[in-house]
């Protein structure tokens, strides 16, 4: 790989990219006025001033501070996003994860939302169990009118977190989970079959035992009206189930979570049940809980050794003394973010002091096994999976309890729950979370996924592509005298070396990325993890495009057999309009939906002699844009016309260029309306401001003009209930599958979605 020597860090060239672009201080221009040396610094130092309340000197602090900061410098492990952004820094909001509570009143219902506006604008992501709401066509008793039920609700609070936008630095970002016993629950199942709708939300099915009981005896089950507790109705429960693997199956939501399964291991029942997670279903917490997360780099926790085990040939094995020693400083400094955090709100820092959960989980799990010649689907792998969880796990406890022994248990430590127990400093000690934009600064593999691919395309620079090769499979071709330019970009059309003949079969086996494996293998892996993890973990579960409704069905139910906590699924290509990530064009061409067998042609109107129309003048940064909308017979926008600067200029040809292709796809069937959709909040170096509004670029002045025309005023932008927006919706986007700021393709990992290419991440 390509590297950017700053200074002592070894950086690629993406991971400074990512750091420069996100993490490093910008000053009122925008220009970064930090290094990352300086960014690590400026953590560590941060974080260890906590020692200073538990009587530690300057000197000792001093040396805490050193101490951390070569634990994330040597990239053995990061915390999470938020405090990378703002330890030192004056927002000081280091928390990743909240969950807050709704309740049954309007009150209740915009306290959250308002909550929810103040967490996402410090860079965290909220979570909501919509479960206590009174269901659609329930009584209100107050006005006597009738409840719209939770899934109209939720467009509030996903309506709100658009508009807060988090800075822009981190986006806003929802789970919303609903019970399955919840009358509602059909509604909700479907409520993101739009891929316009919801899409600052996560949703789970929140799934009991005695839900799944039914399924698997094929017997109903009941629904329960939250508001009164009585049972409303009755459903088959494995019809509800169908559905919910229909859904998942036609576009990857709603994942499930098992509710029942969490409150088993929730250490603080007394303080009330658990009914949601954070937007990547890893950390189940109480109302009102933060958590902090941080990972261990596995690729860096492997060593040479002479007496190597059974597992590897080539003379390593897993370096169990430093993996010791990084998970307890690890669990110091996740101690310490706790104290110096500053939190958005004041009942969320009592309840996150009062139980002090961190989240210590990994990266890099695909590195180690590539290191140590282990196939990812392999028994081997998952055994090695349940020994270095089970170490992290106990060694974590262990870090834990020695804490306890100087600053104390948590408040909320309960004896009798704890009893036989060693005390300890912390209520969780694990979570597995996902780690996009992490994994790219330690120039590691994400989370416990499988590679994404073993050779891609990176855009570097505008009109620019680089091919980038991972370094372990870079390092193992130069061995065998294999490595050359043709080779990597045959196997960067892919991503994968599974159909490349000259590659030894050995090397295909050790290199396998996220789609060369069975969702099966996915599941027994998240499952080995989740043996040894207090909270979840995050995991997707890849498929193919050509996976069944049964395929998802199966891995649904093994996730129950395996004892996880949750799962999300994703099959390749199934949100619409997707930018196929790694796959030729061949491919892509061949694709079709399951129930398709031939593809029409679109054949578009002739135009008439004589059309009818009108010029709108739109101003943008690039002089005055003259935008000409003519009608049909039908009076709907058939053809646009446009006219800026000089003729045969820069601005003038793309103009006219766009023109063409609009009047293409009008005269083709494409509603006006999703052409704005694509046009609308496209932005330049030259933003001007018009008739009150913003005006972005060429493209965005051209797309509100169309949106402005009188035939387009019935129905202007549904999405966003006719409100000018001045930024094209980002999620939408991502959703189908290429990255909102730099067009690379989105990859689906970790319970999230990640491109990168530049380190965009849909969850926060």
């Amino acid at each position: 790989m390509n590297a950017a020597d700053t200074s002592s860090l070894k950086l690629t060239q993406n991971a400074l990219k990512v750091l420069e672009k996100r993490y490093l201080k910008k000053n009122e221009e925008g220009k970064v006025v930090e290094t990352p040396e300086e960014l690590f610094s400026r953590v560590a130092n941060s974080i260890a001033k906590a020692d200073l309340l538990y009587g530690k000197t300057e000197d000792e602090v001093q040396y805490t501070a050193q101490r951390f900061y070569d634990l994330m410098t040597s990239f053995r492990f990061l915390p999470n996003s938020p405090t990378l952004m703002n330890a030192g820094r004056r927002l000081g909001q280091l928390s990743a994860c909240f969950v807050l509570p709704v309740g049954d009143s309007m009150e209740s219902i915009f306290d959250a939302v308002k909550y929810a506006a103040i967490i996402h604008k410090t860079g965290g992501g909220t979570g909501f169990s919509f479960s206590n709401l009174r269901p659609k066509g329930d009584v209100v008793g107050s006005t006597k009118g009738i409840s719209s039920g939770p899934v109209s609700f939720m467009t509030v609070f996903d309506t709100a977190t658009e508009a807060v936008k988090q800075g822009g630095t981190r986006r806003g970002a929802n789970m919303g989970i609903l019970r399955v016993d919840h009358p509602d629950i059909l509604e909700f199942i479907t409520c993101k079959d739009n891929n316009y709708k919801l899409n600052n939300f996560n949703i789970s099915v929140g799934l009991t035992e005695e839900f799944m009981t039914a399924v698997e005896e094929d017997r109903d089950y009941p629904l329960i009206n939250p508001r009164t507790k009585m049972v409303v109705n009755r459903l088959k429960a494995r019809d509800v189930f169908e559905r919910i693997v229909n859904q998942a199956w036609k576009n990857g939501e709603p994942g499930i979570v098992f509710l029942d399964r969490i409150n088993a291991t929730n250490p603080l029942p007394s303080l009330g049940e658990i009914e949601s997670t954070n937007p990547c279903g890893e950390q189940p917490l109480l109302p009102y809980e933060s958590c902090n997360l941080g990972s261990i780099n596995l690729a860096k926790m492997v060593t040479k050794r002479q007496d190597a085990g059974r597992l590897t040939s080539r003379g390593l094995d897993v370096d169990w003394d430093r993996l010791k020693e990084t998970i307890w400083d690890a669990v110091h400094f996740l101690d310490n973010v706790i104290d110096v955090n500053r939190y958005p709100l004041k009942l969320i820092e009592e309840n996150t002091k009062a139980n002090r959960k961190i989240g210590l989980g990994v990266m890099g799990w695909a590195d180690m096994l590539i290191q140590l010649r282990i196939p990812y689907n392999s028994e081997t792998a998952i055994e090695l999976a349940e020994k270095v969880m089970s170490f992290i796990q106990t060694e974590g406890r262990l870090a834990s309890c020695e804490l306890a022994e100087q600053r104390g248990v948590f408040p909320n430590y309960d004896k009798s729950i704890f009893s036989g127990e060693l005390p300890m400093r912390n209520a969780t000690i694990t979570t597995i979370a996902p780690t996009g934009t992490l994994s790219i600064i330690a120039g590691c593999s994400s989370g416990i996924e499988p590679l994404f691919a073993v050779s891609f395309v990176r855009n570097v620079l505008e009109g620019t592509k680089l091919i980038e090769v991972n370094p372990y499979f870079e390092e193992e071709m130069r061995a065998l005298g294999l490595f050359n330019r043709e080779l990597i970009e045959r196997i960067s059309q892919t991503g994968s070396v599974r159909d490349i003949p000259e590659i030894p079969e050995e090397i295909k086996q050790v290199f396998v990325t996220a789609h060369d494996i069975t969702p099966l293998d996915h599941i027994k892996m998240q499952s080995a993890f989740q043996k040894y993890t207090d909270n979840a973990v995050s995991k997707t579960v890849n498929f193919p495009n050509s996976a069944t409704v049964k395929d998802v069905e199966e891995v649904f139910l093994l996730a129950y057999k395996l004892g996880c906590k949750g799962v999300t699924v994703y099959r390749d290509g199934s949100r619409e309009e997707q930018v196929i990530s790694k796959q030729s064009t061949k491919t892509i061409d061949s694709q079709v939906t399951p129930d398709t067998t031939k593809v029409k042609k679109l054949i578009p109107k002739k135009r008439p002699p004589v059309v009818t129309g009108g010029t709108r003048l739109m101003k943008t940064g690039c002089g005055n844009l003259y935008v000409t909308i003519n009608e049909d017979e039908n009076g709907r926008p058939f053809e646009v016309f446009t006219n800026i600067g000089k003729a045969g200029g820069c601005a003038s040809s793309q103009a006219e260029a766009i023109g063409r292709l609009i009047s293409l796809a009008l005269r083709s069937g494409v509603d006006a309306e999703e052409i704005v959709k694509q046009l609308k909040g496209i932005s330049c170096h030259q933003p001007t401001w018009y008739e009150g509004g913003r005006i972005l670029s060429c493209s965005d002045a051209i797309a509100k003009a169309l949106e402005k025309y009188p035939a387009n005023k019935g129905k202007q932008t549904k999405s966003n209930g006719g409100k000018e927006d001045d930024s094209l919706d980002k999620h939408i986007i991502s959703h189908i599958g290429a990255c909102p700021e730099c067009g690379g393709a989105v990859e689906h990992e970790g319970g999230c979605a990640v491109c990168h290419n530049c380190g965009f991440t849909r969850c926060s």
